[in-house]
């Protein structure tokens, strides 16, 4: 890999761009390192995913921005991200990735909320008097 490559990863209201470099396994997001930017070890360990799929954690520098939802939309819109880079870098590792279900876009989105609804589809508390 001679350089720089780069995807994009999206769940719900997130959007992540991934950079990767050979390197050590250093992941940084939003210029943190992404166990402090994802305190909850569940979110850290969805970011680590597809490196641990492929057994490659100390084979690449990862530089991460990411905008949008909420921690656990960021993290698996990072996790789509950095799968995605991977198949680019080599299609060897696609297989592997497609099998744990890594480069599939979740395009689960929130309802919107409706007039004359208190949300979604929940009514307003109904008082008989």
């Amino acid at each position: 890999m001679e350089k720089q490559k780069n995807a994009v990863g999206r769940r719900k209201e997130a959007v992540a761009r991934v950079y990767l470099n050979k390197g050590t396994g250093n992941i940084t997001v939003n210029e943190k390192e992404y166990k402090a930017y994802f305190p909850v070890i569940y979110l850290q360990n969805q970011v680590e995913l597809p490196l641990k799929t492929i057994d490659a954690q100390t084979s690449f520098d990862i530089i991460v921005n990411v905008q949008g939802g909420g921690p656990k939309g960021q993290a698996e819109a990072v996790k789509m991200a950095i799968a995605r880079v991977l198949c680019d870098v080599n299609a060897e590792y696609r297989p592997t990735l497609k099998k744990e279900g890594l480069l599939t876009r979740d395009s689960r989105m929130v309802e919107r909320k409706k007039f004359g609804k208190a949300k979604a589809r929940r009514s307003f508390q109904f008082s008989k008097r």
